[in-house]
This record gives structure tokens, C-alpha cells and sequence, in this order.
């Protein structure tokens, strides 16, 4: 028998993302003549390494894709979008959201596609990278004014006593009367046409058995939850895990063309965008 191939699958270390991947990672699916290695890191650090075309699966946010997208094609399936939700700038103190127009706001990452929401709501606003799970302590510490939370912090912030100033899934709802596409999965360009719908085919089996066995997959993904209660990690998971994430609908590629092509024109991103998924 022929050796199988090696294949990178890279994605975060979060629970929408443990969840979408339990299948794969725990043999739950046969694999056939590929021998996946799941790659963990933080989505900042992903949109740096896919501009490299590192891996041959990897998890990528929107924001990032135009400057990858001579190496990458995006599969199909696999995107988190929040349909009136989505990442929050929160403070230490009630905060009315034209004082954000004045104020530093931490960010997970320049490419993340939080950043380029809140680039959108207000362009000459003041950022500053740090990473995702320190920015809900540096706002409670007072060393950031306001903070962009992505993942679980949306749900946990008011633990650390902080405020919601705005949520940019909301606002992004209300101007375009769309869901916000926030990250998806991307396949690399020089894999074989038949590999690449074969794996693209077993990441969508992944997702759909998360989805049929929802409790085994939930108590896997607990342990990526960063110490929330099962309860709120259900919540999360059901945000960024559901029916979107098995198949965009239209207008969740309507909206990943309107993100982009906002950032294009309104000069956020120096690149145009050239959306081509993988069918």
C-alpha cells in the first residue's frame, strides 16, 4: 500500500473550532489516503502563516483572505458568521460608542476580520494589537481604554466587570441588512483538484457529525472552552457552529463580497478582493 499523505489542518484553539474539528481529531471518520496533523494557533497567527501558504488547510479570518488568495481557495463550508452578533468592544466603565471615536482599542490583529469591522464603523480609529485572551484583563486593568473581544469573551466579559460599548455584528446587521462573516477554512491552491474536494468533503463530514452528536462533541470541545460552564459553551458553539457553518447560504457570500469590497474601497485593504471558493 502507497503512503499516505501528510496534510496540515490548521485552525484555532477555541471551542466553536474543537467542535467543528472533533471528528476528524478523535478517528470518528476514516481518513482514507490522508493522514491529517491538526495545527493549533491563534487565528492572528494563522493569517500570517497562510500569507506563506504554511499550511494545506487552514483556518483563516475574511480579512485576511485578499492577501492570500493567489495560494488559497475557500472551501465551502467551515465559516463562523454571526447573523445581529458578533465581536463587542467592551470597557471598564459604561461607555456611549462616540467616546470609541476618541479612545485606544485593543485588537486580537490587524487581519483579524473584527479589526476590519470596527475599521469600517469608524476608519481614523486607534488600535492596538494584543493577544485575544489578554485583552478582557488589560481592560480591566485599565491599561487599554476599550477592548475588541472575539471567541468566548463575547459571552464572559461581564465576569471581569466590563461594560459592552458595541457590538459590531449588530451595527454590520442594521447598515447591510447581513450577517457578518468573520473567519472560514481555506485550501491551498497546488493540491490536486481531486484531493482538494476529497478533503473538502471530509471537513464537511466533520462538521455534520459535530452537529448529529452535539453532546459528544461538546464535551470534547469543553476542554478549548477556557473555563466556561457547559451551558455558555453551548451557547458559544451554537453561535459559530450551525447550519452556516455546513454551507454558506447566499447571503453569507453576498456579505463576505460587501465586507471586502468595502475594505477595498474605503482603503483598508490595498488589495482587491477576488472571492473563488472551491465548489
Amino acid at each position: 500500500m502507497s503512503s499516505r499523505v501528510p496534510i496540515r489542518v490548521a485552525h484555532s484553539p477555541d471551542s466553536d473550532d474543537a467542535f467543528m474539528f472533533y471528528a476528524l481529531a478523535t478517528g470518528k471518520l476514516t481518513t482514507g489516503r490522508f493522514k491529517l496533523e491538526h495545527i493549533l494557533s491563534d487565528i492572528e497567527t494563522l493569517n500570517r502563516k497562510a500569507q506563506a501558504g504554511e499550511y494545506e488547510i487552514t483556518a483563516i479570518s475574511f480579512h485576511a483572505y485578499p492577501y492570500l488568495q493567489t495560494r488559497y481557495r475557500l472551501l465551502p463550508h467551515g465559516g463562523s458568521v454571526g447573523y445581529n452578533y458578533g465581536p463587542m468592544v467592551v470597557a471598564a466603565r459604561p461607555m456611549e460608542p462616540d467616546e470609541l471615536r476618541q479612545s485606544e482599542v485593543a485588537i486580537a490583529g490587524e487581519l483579524t476580520t473584527s479589526a476590519l469591522a470596527l475599521k469600517l464603523w469608524h476608519p481614523s480609529i486607534r488600535t492596538r494589537v494584543m493577544p485575544f485572551d489578554q485583552i478582557v484583563d488589560a481592560v480591566a486593568r485599565g491599561e487599554a481604554a476599550a477592548g475588541l473581544l472575539i471567541h468566548e469573551g463575547q459571552l464572559t466579559y461581564a465576569r471581569a466587570g466590563l461594560h459592552k460599548v458595541l457590538d459590531l455584528g449588530q451595527w454590520w446587521l442594521a447598515e447591510t441588512q447581513l450577517p457578518l462573516p468573520l473567519g472560514g477554512n481555506a485550501i491551498r491552491r497546488d493540491l490536486p483538484e481531486a484531493d482538494a474536494h476529497q478533503l473538502s468533503h471530509l471537513l464537511e463530514a466533520s462538521i455534520r457529525y459535530g452537529l448529529e452528536h452535539r453532546e459528544e462533541a461538546l464535551n470534547y470541545a469543553l476542554q478549548f472552552a477556557r473555563d466556561m460552564d457547559p451551558g455558555l459553551a453551548d451557547q458559544f458553539v451554537g453561535m459559530y457552529v450551525n447550519q452556516r457553518t455546513l454551507r454558506y447560504g447566499d447571503d453569507d457570500r453576498q456579505a463576505i463580497a460587501r465586507l471586502l469590497t468595502l475594505g477595498h474601497e474605503r482603503g483598508i485593504i490595498p488589495v482587491a478582493p477576488i472571492l473563488d471558493f472551491l465548489e
